[in-house]
């Protein structure tokens, strides 16, 4: 049996994520007061995010917070999925991104980094990086915690 959920491959990667909340606390803060994400579209993003990667922790946490901001569970149920098309039309583009963005490790293609650009402006586009960029932090810890714990369970922790 093979552990198949994405995970930090090394610890540089990991140091690079953590750092990125510590650098970008300003506009991380301006990204969630603001108002420029409403809770439900920030919701949706970190659900198609976490539908990619598979991390149970942020499934469950961002389940209730989704619930909360008013997404229906019928909804969330497809974004788990990895279906997108029965969300709000003006957040679609930004939610095929978020998956995009999630399948290819947080190295998107230069189009479809333009297509957000250009559909919701460069403010806007830099607070859904940053939200994908939390989400991405949250999913691999929460990942890579349950990559030690299948390790222990089989007896090989040490890598």
């Amino acid at each position: 049996m093979r552990f198949k959920k994405r995970t930090y491959k090394n610890i540089k990667e990991l140091v690079k994520d953590l750092w990125f909340p510590i650098r970008n606390r300003k506009l991380l803060k301006e990204v969630m007061n603001k108002g420029s994400i409403s809770s439900a579209f920030r919701e949706r993003l970190m659900l198609a995010v976490t539908a990619v990667d598979g991390c149970r922790y942020c499934s469950y946490f961002h389940t209730r917070q989704a619930l909360k901001s008013g997404i229906t569970s019928a909804e969330i149920s497809q974004l788990l999925s990895g279906d997108v098309d029965n969300c709000p039309e003006d957040e679609a583009v930004a939610l095929i991104y978020a998956q995009h963005w999630a399948e290819s490790d947080a190295q998107p293609d230069p189009e479809a980094v333009s297509k957000l650009q250009q559909t919701y402006g460069a403010e806007r586009a830099e607070a859904i990086h940053v939200m994908l960029r939390m989400i991405r932090l949250g999913n691999l810890l929460g990942n890579s915690w349950d990559y030690l714990l299948y390790r222990i369970s089989l007896g090989n922790w040490r890598g």
